[in-house]
């Protein structure tokens, strides 16, 4: 059997944990969480604070969302056993740093930025752990994912060839700045 659900509103991330869909809307203080499955609606979690998600990610080992704002990040429970699911304003940027995307490999939370850089969180603590300026060549990033391998696989506009190319590329750990 088949499901289909149609939403009609911007939707600026989607996480899953546990046959649980979360999803984040522009300009809501509300994220929305969706049975895997059938995709009905079964509860709204709240955020005082919140006011326009950017992306979100969801941590299997602390079962906590982590919702990026322009100048922040929230960290939230994703637990059903909780009446009220507990919520912080877990790291905030300086005004130079404004968060695009977040994407998470086990305990390490990687944010990307407006200003061409990729910062590494540890999750635990929220201690940064790398910050990575990307070459001069780089005119937009996209998105970026840390591999297993540490290595960081980042989309982007912008090559040394060509500054209207869009490319996929890896920078290994040894081309990193270690805080």
């Amino acid at each position: 059997m088949s499901y289909y659900r149609c939403i009609v509103d911007v939707v600026r991330g989607v996480t899953e944990i546990d046959d649980q869909v979360f999803v984040a809307f522009k300009d809501s203080r509300e994220l929305f969480a969706y049975h895997a499955d059938t995709f009905q609606q079964f509860r709204v979690l709240s955020v005082h604070g919140l006011n326009d998600p950017r992306d979100m990610v969801v941590c299997r080992d602390d079962r906590q969302l982590y919702v990026a704002e322009t100048d922040c990040i929230w960290r939230v429970s994703s637990s059903t056993e909780q009446q009220q699911h507990q919520y912080v304003k877990w790291l905030t940027t300086e005004s130079t740093f404004h968060i695009g995307t977040l994407s998470l490999t086990s305990r390490h939370l990687l944010v990307t930025s407006q200003s061409l850089s990729l910062r590494q969180y540890g999750t635990t603590d929220g201690q940064l752990l790398r910050d990575v300026q990307l070459p001069q060549f780089v005119k937009v990033m996209w998105h970026a994912v840390e591999t297993t391998r540490g290595t960081f696989v980042v989309g982007h506009q912008g090559t040394s060839h060509d500054k209207q190319q869009f490319a996929v590329s890896s920078l290994f750990i040894w081309y990193l700045s270690v805080l």
